[in-house]
């Protein structure tokens, strides 16, 4: 598949069946997604990726159960083979910037993590994510994107994740279950400023 197709087939997806993802499949796109850009090189970015039974891992830490009780997309969500986190290391990139080629950024240890006006760590992490999502959209998967709401502590020592990782998000991976109802947000009116502009904000 053409990367553009990739791009405008990518969708996230609700309803998963219990069809379990090839290894071999899996391995290939979580290696894509290692080949994201990483700031100064550092390579604070990493999957933790939970399969089959070891998803309940994620869902009985990072959900409560009124939330499940109450979720109309949890019994099509907790269907998903893959559960895979995508995690980031401050403190990397802390090391990173506080090295000889980068110290006069300010940015190293001396300035800490309020010196830092976007936080480089949440970008990489977006970017591996990213290609996750269009990796697996090019290999016929479906997948969703969680954001890390509640229960981050927990359960990233409950993985044995070292101090100091936070976690961005969880992407599920697995077959789409075929009855996925649409998103209310796409109901939602866009119009408004457009997106694109070009030269500046607005003529001068």
């Amino acid at each position: 598949m053409e990367v553009t197709e990739a791009i405008r087939r990518r969708h996230m997806v609700r309803s998963f069946s219990d069809r379990p993802v090839d290894g071999a499949i899996l391995e290939t796109l979580v290696e894509l997604a290692r080949r994201g850009p990483s700031a100064g090189n550092t390579a604070g970015t990493a999957w933790v990726v939970l399969r089959d039974a070891e998803t309940d891992r994620y869902w009985s830490r990072a959900t409560t159960e009124d939330w499940r009780r109450g979720s109309r997309r949890w019994p099509g969500l907790s269907h998903a083979p893959v559960v895979a986190l995508s995690l980031c290391s401050p403190e990397a990139y802390l090391d990173r910037y506080g090295e000889d080629d980068k110290r006069s950024s300010g940015l190293g240890r001396d300035g800490g993590l309020e010196a830092w006006p976007v936080p480089y760590w949440f970008g990489d992490a977006a970017f591996a994510t990213m290609l996750l999502l269009l990796a697996a959209t090019d290999a016929g998967l479906a997948t969703a994107f969680l954001g890390a709401f509640r229960g981050e502590a927990d359960l990233l020592s409950h993985l044995r994740v070292p101090a100091g990782w936070r976690l961005f998000g969880a992407v599920l991976i697995g077959h789409p279950a075929g009855h996925d109802r649409p998103s209310d947000s796409l109901a939602r009116d866009r119009a408004g400023s457009p997106r694109v502009h070009w030269g500046a904000w607005s003529p001068a």
